[in-house]
């Protein structure tokens, strides 16, 4: 167990390295998503440069290298605490990607992924909150944002044992969307899609 949970860690760090966004956006001929749009290896960014299907394959691929660790280490026998460190590990690799010169997204999708095994039922829930969230504003990042404060309230009304480490998480995709925060409170933040002007005739 000792040499299993350090080892899922990095096993963990390095499928969250991997780059969805780049790799896909390479594979589809689509201009670089670091130095276009708003500049994030992301899904949502990738939905601005690239359209739907490309945004929807680097979603899937960005839940899955959170979800495979963590799924993994529960069949392992791991402890809570050693699955919160293993999700948080794969989120920084999203976020710090070896193989990118640690220039990665947001973590939203991969920290999603890694929460996900807790339960169907969480999962439901996360899902709602953020896609209400995002069709009443319009912004993806509130929807993150709102996503990640209720999460750990989710978790404990659930399965509290794992709060502690899903707390974490939280705490890292909020430091992680401080620039989207203030964005927000500034009334700058790009929505996904604009809003009509019902001044005009």
């Amino acid at each position: 167990m000792s040499v299993i949970a350090p080892g899922m860690i990095i096993f963990a760090y390095l499928c969250g390295s991997i780059s969805s966004a780049i790799l896909v956006c390479r594979l589809a001929r689509l201009p670089d998503p670091r130095e276009n749009g708003s500049g994030n290896p992301g899904a949502t960014n990738v939905l601005r440069i690239g359209g739907k299907a490309a945004a929807a394959t680097v979603l899937v691929c960005d839940v899955l290298k959170g979800m495979v660790p963590v799924w993994l280490a529960y069949y392992l026998g791991l402890s809570p605490l050693w699955l919160g460190l293993i999700a948080i590990a794969a989120c920084l690799g999203h976020i710090y990607p070896i193989f990118f010169h640690f220039q990665g997204g947001k973590g939203v999708a991969t920290a999603f992924g890694a929460i996900a095994p807790i339960g169907w039922d969480l999962t439901g829930l996360m899902v709602g909150t953020w896609l209400l969230t995002v069709l009443l504003s319009g912004y993806s990042s509130l929807g993150a944002i709102i996503s990640a404060l209720i999460a750990p309230f989710y978790v404990w009304w659930f399965k509290p044992q794992f709060t502690f480490p899903v707390s974490l998480l939280s705490c890292l995709i909020l430091l992680r969307h401080h620039d989207n925060i203030q964005r927000l409170w500034r009334g700058q933040e790009n929505r996904l899609w604009k809003r009509k002007n019902r001044n005009k005739p």
